[in-house]
């Protein structure tokens, strides 16, 4: 494996010292590391959640976003795994107390913002974390700058397409053939296609284009197998996705609908490729959401009723039908237009009527997708709207406009009590700012800045660096996280490696870079080499937490035991002087009493002494037993 090293052909690594080498060797090196970078300066924390096959719980990953600088040595904005929680319930004050196990090791006071999903309980949970921090950093708030947009796009597509339960039909498009090689035998040689359609995924619903484009190619081929089913030329698979499929065929403007669908679809993918990255998107999300929910608002509602103002955009009521277009206005696209052309007219198998209703239809999902996009999306926030002065096209196309924008992030900082130095600082910051947009941004650099093909966190660190003041605020503001791509392609990462019986301390260390990218240092390798005492140190700790729990076991039976035998002592106490009481009373009902019912209260009474004498020796055996049970609880202590 190695022909052109003698040292490496000769090494050997057996599964438990690799295992116990990356878990105590490279993984307490890596996350010291990463700790002691993000603590030098302002850092992000990104989490979300999701469920572990694997340990069957739910894992919290934990990102923390920081500068650091990459292997060119230009300072860059990078966002790297912590750590993962592992939770049962997931209540609001159940994340704050994990996140804050995960971050102990940071210092918290340097935490400019928080990055999540848009749950309410995420919102709950921001809320306590607020509080929390106020209180622990005298009133200092984190920046909210919204949920992940990329989230709120994605459920605000799923909203609008549920009438129509498109999902319903690529998910049963997808089972019906799926580890079926019977039927997927049948399917081609009925139809002579050997196309299958593509999994549907139910929680990323912007990424279905692909399913929903296989789904109308092999369209035809689906009605004829369900056609030659129905004539049973072919077996009746006989489950609910094919039930599925055979009331979808009857729809005739079923392909429209899922043209319709790739067509809204195909507005979000260049969104969705430009977010799906690491580096800083702040500066650029306000302008490309607004265009992005302004080119699905043209699609149904009139130019004139449309606010220029995209404080207003983010107010309009788009459920209001005064604003939208007629019917036959809407745009739905091409593909599902074409569709609908040659399916009506005199001779089609669809009404007038039924395409009026089609476009109503659409025009009902598509505000309300704009709607959910809107109550949600990150445009609500005036954080996002000033971040636009961070745009190097901005600082060189309308210089005032930024100035203006930086102050008002200078102010929400004060206000929030995260900028160092006060109102001194701002004004110096301003200041810097107003000197950089008269000098460094008339650049023509500045006017073609390309986000797609440039970092604006390495663009800004060459031209503003000598600006020590300005710099250190702007590298604060690109800290602000645009989306969660990043803590989501860990989770994917996760699921491929994920086995059956791993723990979840396993699932915590995970490589991230590549291990190709990894400099040996002497510290790294100093690390490496005590891994196996910390080893042997883990697993002594391990074993006297299992004798800890063993013990704690043996106490709480004991415990109770004792329990057991106390009550059992009170209850013959009770019962040794009710008998007692009845003997007493039988004996003075005797003494009243003459001839034979004297006698036999006399007997009665002695009857109950004796049983009561009888209950008195079991409370002495009873009592020793209670003794035995006190002194072994007292060993165990």
């Amino acid at each position: 494996m190695f022909p052109d090293s003698q040292c490496a052909s000769a090494f050997t690594c057996g599964r438990d010292k690799t295992s116990y080498m990356a878990r105590f060797g490279v993984a307490p090196f890596v996350k010291k590391q990463l700790i002691s970078q993000a603590n030098e300066g302002a850092f992000t924390i990104m989490f979300d959640e999701s469920m572990n096959k694997s340990t069957k719980s739910k894992q919290l990953d934990l990102h923390v976003r920081h500068w650091t600088t990459d292997r060119t040595g230009n300072s860059i904005v990078r966002s790297r795994y912590l750590g993962s929680q592992f939770l049962g319930h997931s209540t609001a004050e159940d994340l704050l107390e994990h996140f804050k196990e995960g971050t102990k090791e940071l210092n918290l006071r340097n935490m400019l913002s928080v990055s999540m999903d848009g749950p309410s309980v995420n919102w709950k949970f921001m809320d306590l974390l607020q509080h929390e921090h106020g209180e622990q950093f005298g009133g200092m708030q984190l920046q909210v700058v919204g949920s992940c947009g990329l989230h709120t796009l994605h459920n605000s597509f799923k909203c609008g397409f549920q009438l129509w339960h498109v999902e319903k039909v690529l998910r049963s498009l997808h089972y019906l053939f799926h580890n079926a090689p019977a039927r997927r035998e049948d399917f081609t040689s009925a139809t002579l296609s050997s196309t299958f359609p593509l999994p549907f995924c139910g929680h990323r619903w912007l990424e279905n284009l692909p399913a929903a484009e296989r789904a109308i190619e092999i369209w035809p081929s689906i009605e004829k197998f369900v056609d030659m089913v129905k004539s049973k030329e072919v077996k009746n698979p006989g489950n609910a996705s094919f039930d599925v499929l055979l009331e979808s065929t009857k729809d005739p403007l079923f392909c429209a609908k899922l043209h319709f669908f790739m067509f809204i679809s195909r507005a979000f993918q260049p969104f969705l490729e430009k977010y799906q990255t690491d580096a800083p998107m702040m500066p650029f999300l306000w302008k490309d959401l607004e265009d992005l929910i302004r080119s699905l608002l043209k699609r149904f509602i009139r130019c004139d009723a449309l606010p220029a103002s995209p404080y207003k955009l983010v107010r309009l009521d788009v459920k209001d039908k005064k604003l939208w277009l007629g019917p036959k206005d809407v745009d739905i696209g091409m593909g599902a237009a074409a569709l609908i052309k040659g399916l009506s007219g005199p001779k089609g198998r669809v009404s007038e009527l039924s395409v009026l209703q089609f476009k109503k239809e659409c025009q009902g999902a598509l505000s309300e997708i704009c709607r959910k996009a809107l109550d949600k999306c990150p445009l609500k926030y005036a954080t996002v709207h000033n971040m636009m002065c961070l745009d190097p096209r901005k600082m060189y196309s309308n210089p005032d406009e930024c100035l203006k924008k930086l102050k008002c992030l200078i102010e929400k900082f004060l206000l929030d009590k995260q900028l160092k130095g006060g109102i001194p600082s701002g004004d110096i910051i301003s200041q810097q700012f107003e000197k950089a947009l008269s000098n460094e941004a008339r650049s023509l650099e500045f006017a073609n800045f390309q986000p797609s093909v440039s970092r604006v966190d390495t663009f800004l660190s060459e031209n503003l660096s000598s600006y020590t003041d300005l710099w250190n605020f702007c590298k604060k503001l690109l800290l602000l996280s645009h989306g969660q791509a990043e803590v989501e392609r860990g989770f994917s990462i996760n699921k491929e490696v994920e086995t059956c019986n791993m723990s979840e301390e396993t699932v915590v260390v995970k490589v991230c870079g590549g291990v190709t990218q990894v400099p040996i240092t002497k510290e790294l390798m100093s690390y490496c080499a005590s891994a196996r005492s910390r080893y042997r140190a883990h697993l002594e700790e391990e074993k006297k937490k299992r004798e800890r729990e063993e013990h704690s076991k043996k106490r709480k039976y004991v415990e109770d035991d004792l329990g057991q035998l106390k009550k059992k002592k009170k209850s013959f106490l009770e019962m040794c002087s009710s008998l007692e009481k009845d003997a007493d009373r039988l004996a003075e009902q005797a003494e009243s009493s003459a001839g034979s019912k004297m006698a036999t209260l006399i007997t009665e009474s002695n009857c109950l002494r004796r049983r009561a004498k009888d209950k008195r020796k079991e409370l002495t055996e009873l009592d020793a037993e209670i003794e035995k049970k006190i002194a072994e609880l007292t060993k165990l202590s």
